[in-house]
């Protein structure tokens, strides 16, 4: 007998459940047709403000015309991205990814000039660019913190020119994980199963039947070590070219390099991993102990932590319940808001389907001036509402953010990126949870916020973050490592975190190879920074809710405007102490112990 979850072709989805990228060019023509037009743009933009960047009105009649090049070619790398998003074996989508490649590394050697003369300037011009452009000031303030650690511009064109280059490590895992990784099915009590990348990280975690979860995680974890040495060598590349390009740019550290782009320290990046490792753990080991017992296994391994509390009471969501559950969560923010992200659904904003090549998980992204776009893989559970508000979340600030900002100055920092997703979790958690006043249900949405807001982002996510700050510490040592030595610190962090009540089996130390995170720069353990930012607020909103309603959208339209401390701020958040983490681990464990009375009362 055959279990019949097969992934098909990307040509055999439904038209209808995909995202419509016709928003951005009709077709490929016009695709081409524009890669032509930013040449040519970009040819007379050299021409125009090479060597003449001495006079205010030309500085701000090249930051106008910077900003048309930046915005097409925020176009076609969009156009071209998400067509291989959702099927890596399209080798037209695969061309057209590098046509992009190729036009930003050669765009960038010729834009390079821009940022080294603005360099050269006095310090008060580049501050009456601010004045006379206040759209500018994310832009040049950063600007100005690159200044200390600025190359020759010789150099610098020659680091513009390898760019794609530095990128190709991510592109080389995903094409692996994607393309080449080949799962074999697997067969539990005469049923065949089959086995891809993304059942397993969509569906078989989730499975209520622990013989088909620990026979899916043993036949995923077997295919995973074939590769652990490929893809270890890989990162390796990632990670040895980051620290070649810290130390040339004189920075003591890698990590320092790293963070200098989220505009944070050392000290805030620590804090949030040391805090969690040692104050959230008891909580997750009390709540792992609790689904031990409510479901009766007689061990709890890590390949039991994703499953649900109570997986007999999961309603089934469709897409068309989605809409109201999406609506109902996020009415607190007003009715402005709740009509943006409706737009969602009619204009297909979102790609539904499962299908051979996509990627897992979900993500946002928005080609400035157009609509967002949001992967995901639909499989009609309520975790699918969540990766759906999570998601909107984000394109819900990049819509504000391009409303009040330049495509220069419309990306906030990473540390702050994952706060408007997280807050619309919350949302939609306490949405269910006023539904009703039955046990069951309030159980059912309390332990859905932990396992989808909280355990995702402040504990998975977390765990990559301690994990890669030891491997940064072995880079900036100048030390090496293989595949054994990545699974042996990712084993070693697991076991801290979780003690000795959750049996760390054989393949959890390969979780290092499930994430692109990795590839991203210091980006993982950003996602409890973010959640720490939107659990504050969140409970600011319960306490003053016309207050907090305003400061939470002022904050969505703020982009890059502020550096993270002053943004938070903006929110009503403080994360120049630790009490917003403290809080939130504090009102983690008060749902814990909800979750553990409730289950004594039903």
């Amino acid at each position: 007998m055959t279990n019949t979850h097969q992934l098909v072709n990307r040509k055999d989805v439904p038209e209808a459940l995909t995202w419509d990228l016709t928003a951005i060019y009709p077709n490929d023509i016009a695709f081409q047709t524009d890669i032509d037009l930013v040449r040519d743009l970009v040819q007379a933009f050299d021409t125009a403000y090479h060597g003449h960047l001495d006079k205010l009105v030309s500085i701000h009649d090249a930051f106008s015309a910077l900003e048309d090049i930046y915005m097409r070619l925020s176009h076609i790398e969009h156009y071209a991205f998400l067509q291989q998003a959702v099927d890596i074996t399209d080798a037209t989508a695969n061309q057209l990814m590098r046509e992009f490649e190729a036009l930003s590394a050669e765009i960038s050697t010729k834009l390079v000039f821009f940022d080294i003369e603005l360099l050269a300037l006095p310090v008060e011009r580049l501050d009456e660019v601010v004045v006379a452009n206040p759209k500018l000031k994310a832009y040049i303030r950063q600007l100005k913190k690159q200044q200390e650690y600025q190359l020759s511009p010789e150099v610098e064109q020659v680091l513009a020119t390898f760019q794609p280059n530095f990128s190709a490590p991510e592109s080389v895992y995903g094409q692996t994980r994607a393309a080449d990784m080949d799962f074999d099915d697997f067969e539990v009590n005469g049923v065949t199963y089959p086995m891809s990348f993304v059942l397993y990280e969509n569906t078989y975690q989730y499975n209520s039947d622990p013989a088909v979860r620990h026979a899916a995680f043993k036949s995923f974890s077997t295919t995973l070590a074939h590769y652990k040495h490929t893809i270890a060598a890989n990162y390796y590349n990632q990670v040895s070219m980051e620290k070649r390009i810290a130390t040339l740019r004189g920075y003591d550290s890698v990590f320092d390099y790293l963070l200098a782009e989220q505009e944070v320290d050392r000290t805030l990046f620590n804090r949030q991993i040391d805090t969690i490792m040692t104050k959230l753990a008891p909580v997750m080991q009390k709540y792992a102990a609790h689904i031990k017992e409510v479901r009766g296994l007689d061990k709890m391994t890590f390949a039991d932590l994703q499953i649900d509390l109570d997986p007999e009471f999961a309603p089934k969501v469709s897409i068309e319940d989605a809409k109201k559950y999406v609506n109902d969560a996020v009415a607190p923010l007003g009715s402005d808001y709740q009509a943006m992200v409706a737009r969602s659904f009619p204009e297909r904003w979102i790609d539904f389907p499962q299908n051979i090549g996509k990627e897992t998980g979900g993500f946002e992204t928005t080609p400035y001036g157009k609509h967002p776009y949001i992967l995901m893989s639909w499989t009609d559970e309520l975790a699918d509402v969540y990766t759906l508000i999570h998601e909107l979340g984000h394109a819900g600030q990049a819509i504000l953010t391009q409303d009040n900002q330049s495509i220069l100055g419309s990306e906030p920092s990473t540390y702050l990126v994952e706060a408007p997703s997280t807050f619309n979790e919350l949302l939609l958690t306490t949405s269910i949870e006023n539904q009703s006043t039955e046990p069951r249900l309030q159980r059912f949405a309390y332990s859905k916020m932990l396992t989808n807001t909280y355990f995702h982002n402040f504990v998975t996510h977390l765990l990559e973050a301690a994990y890669q700050r030891e491997v940064y510490q072995l880079i900036d040592a100048g030390q090496g490592f293989d595949g054994d030595q990545l699974s042996e610190i990712k084993r070693n962090v697991l076991e801290r975190f979780w003690g000795p009540d959750v049996e760390i089996n054989d393949g959890a130390e390969l979780t290092w190879m499930r994430q692109s995170h990795y590839y991203m720069g210091l980006y993982s353990y950003t996602y409890s920074a973010g959640l720490a930012i939107s659990t504050q607020a969140h409970l600011n909103l319960l306490k003053d809710p016309e207050v907090a309603t305003e400061s939470w959208l002022a904050f969505l339209k703020l982009g890059g405007e502020l550096p993270p401390i002053e943004a938070a701020k903006v929110a009503g958040v403080d994360i120049t102490t630790d009490e917003p983490l403290n809080q939130t681990i504090q009102f983690l464990d008060k749902t814990v112990n909800k979750i553990i009375a409730l289950s004594q009362t039903i």
